[in-house]
């Protein structure tokens, strides 16, 4: 009867450990998506900031003021 108890335990205890381990694949594999992510626009906002130094905006159309 302990042995029974014990056993099931051990097995509810190895279920955890691999929907765990699974929970963390999951979350590493979307960490590095989100920095891939970041990666791509971090470089879109630092290239459009080299666009407007080169070609800046006009002031066609704004009020001085």
């Amino acid at each position: 009867m302990a042995a029974d108890i014990l056993a099931s335990e051990v097995a509810n205890a190895r279920q955890r450990i691999i929907r765990a381990e699974l929970a963390i694949q999951r979350t590493e594999k979307m960490l590095a998506e989100n920095l891939a992510m970041r990666t791509r626009i971090r470089t879109a906002v630092e290239a459009a900031g080299c666009l407007v130094k080169i070609d800046p905006p006009s002031n066609e159309g704004r009020r001085a003021g």
